[in-house]
């Protein structure tokens, strides 16, 4: 079994969530008393989300590249960044060391190919939704079209994860809310909707609605277990 790097803390709520899936995956794939051969590196989101929001992505992507190589030195077989968002710095954190990066979009594209899917909504934090570096991923590698919400529902969007699900707030309001865009979003054609930000599986699940959700944190973490195994 190979060790996996975790860079987490962006929330440590999604984190915990990380922890569990791949150590449960781990457990069904090898059986008995079997448990995952894990390094967790866990930032404070706080000096984190500042840098995001005064656009400072170069200085972020510093930190995580300073916990990259942190997971290295540790020895780690391979990394995941447990968030959406700062995939928009990976070039940056694969640059500092020689471990492979599971890509989080990369993963989620294999999958929404693999089930024949054509169109899918996104959300996520404004900078997911909005900017280029997960949608081009998307578009470009897997040939999907994606669809995003109006301004002011991304606003909502991003508004319930970082004052909200990133603070450990569950609130049925802002559930309802969720449901209504992923409906809109299926009236524009969406055949399914991606969950792109870690902490929305937190809120919203297949439970709730009959359109197919694409949970990243959970195919993130099901790709771990994968090479992890791999010989």
């Amino acid at each position: 079994m190979k060790t996996v790097g975790l860079i987490g803390g962006m929330s440590w709520e999604s984190t915990a969530t990380y922890y569990r899936l791949i150590n449960q995956g781990i457990r069904n794939r090898c059986g008995g008393l079997h448990s995952a051969k894990m390094l967790l590196y866990s930032v404070d989101f706080a000096e984190i989300e500042e840098l995001q929001s005064s656009g400072r992505w170069h200085e972020a992507g510093q930190l995580l590249a300073e916990a990259a190589v942190r997971l290295e030195k540790g020895g780690a077989d391979l990394m995941l960044i447990c968030t959406n968002t700062m995939h928009k710095v990976a070039d940056q954190v694969v640059a500092a060391v020689t471990l492979p990066l599971i890509h989080i979009a990369e993963a989620t594209g294999e999958k929404i190919v693999r089930d024949g899917i054509k169109a899918v909504g996104l959300l996520g934090t404004r900078f997911t939704m909005e900017e280029k570096f997960y949608r081009s991923v998307l578009e470009d590698r897997f040939g999907l079209r994606v669809v995003v919400p109006p301004a002011e529902d991304r606003r909502l969007v991003d508004e319930v994860i970082f004052d909200e699900l990133c603070r450990g707030v569950i609130a049925d309001e802002s559930r309802k809310e969720y449901l209504r865009i992923v409906e809109s979003l299926a009236a524009q054609g969406c055949g399914a909707v991606i969950l792109g930000c870690t902490e929305i599986a937190l809120l919203i699940g297949a439970r709730d609605t009959d359109l197919k959700l694409y949970d990243t944190t959970e195919i993130h973490a099901q790709q771990a277990v994968t090479m992890m195994l791999e010989q």
